[in-house]
């Protein structure tokens, strides 16, 4: 057995399958789960960290031209305190705290979906956690057991009720998205409220006692009814809108005649071509931004298509 150093293991970079060009799981901090227990640790790395502000509405503190604007403690003053710990970066710590505990007063904002477009993949991409962090928090002050009040640990990973003394973890909501293929075309749907032309792969939230491949070949058949034959695991994308989990399939289906039901305006099959000229921004077809791991899995199922 490995001597124990007291510091965290350097993580080896993961294989992230063939996916790839979506936002949020770029260039990850190392969480450092080691130090969430460390009060001292986490004291000694505030002052020089690196501390996300995020307000009511979910965006981050941003300066005049909608650049990250992360202060360090020494900056907002005293320690920790409320802070989550989000993990290292180059041994800096990066924090994430609600902007009403904080007396700065800075008027720049970033939404999410703004800043995985114009940011550094690794800002967007702790700016996702701490997103998501903090929504759980805001929307978790009391027991979901007892109604007590919650008092959140381990640097803001836990909920424990102080009455009844039940521990609370952060919420995560697992859902498929899932590119299906009649081994020709592409099946593709939209929701009323999208912009006019837009059409995305189907998704749908996990059920409990329900598989991940049962789970695809359910909401495939429910908003389609489409027969889907086979679902094949491609990759994962967290999607803090506000605490999704979307985990991307492909799937062979039989090339059954959409019918949609009430959550989906329109569905169709769609052709390479059709495909192709909407990548190239051609066409009235509108596909899912490429923020998006719905668009990865369009232009997978396009590449294969065309190699």
């Amino acid at each position: 057995m490995p001597a124990q150093t007291g510091r965290p293991p350097r993580p080896f970079p993961i294989e992230t399958g063939p996916l790839s060009g979506f936002s949020f799981v770029a260039e990850p901090l190392d969480r450092a789960d080691a130090l969430r227990d460390d009060g001292k640790a986490l004291a000694a790395l505030w002052p020089q960290a690196r501390v996300l502000v995020i307000d009511a509405d979910g965006q981050c503190f941003a300066d005049g031209h909608g650049n990250l604007l992360a202060p360090t403690g020494e900056e907002i003053g005293g320690g920790p305190g409320q802070a989550i710990f989000l993990g290292l970066r180059d041994k800096v710590g990066w924090f994430a705290i609600s902007a009403d505990l904080i007396a700065l007063d800075v008027t720049g904002r970033m939404e999410l979906r703004q800043a995985a477009a114009e940011w550094a993949h690794a800002d967007s991409t702790a700016f996702a956690q701490a997103r998501a962090l903090l929504h759980w928090q805001r929307r978790n002050r009391y027991c979901s057991v007892c109604g007590g009040r919650v008092e959140f640990r381990r640097a803001g990973y836990t909920a424990r009720c102080t009455q009844c003394r039940t521990e609370h973890y952060p919420r995560v909501d697992p859902a498929v998205i899932v590119a299906v293929s009649d081994g020709q075309r592409l099946l593709l749907g939209r929701q009323a409220a999208w912009p006019a032309g837009r059409y995305s792969v189907v998704a749908g939230f996990v059920e409990p006692g329900e598989s991940l491949e049962q789970t695809v070949a359910r909401e495939v058949l429910e908003e389609t009814q489409v027969r889907v034959r086979a679902a094949r695991y491609l990759g994962a994308q967290p999607w803090p809108f506000p605490g999704a989990l979307m985990l991307g399939f492909e799937a062979d289906a039989e090339p059954d005649p959409p019918v949609v039901n009430d959550e989906l305006e329109d569905a169709r099959w769609c052709t390479v071509e059709e495909i192709g000229a909407a990548m190239r921004g051609e066409g009235e077809l509108l596909l899912s931004p490429p923020l998006s791991i719905a668009r990865a899995l369009i232009e997978h199922w396009y590449r294969k298509m065309t190699a």
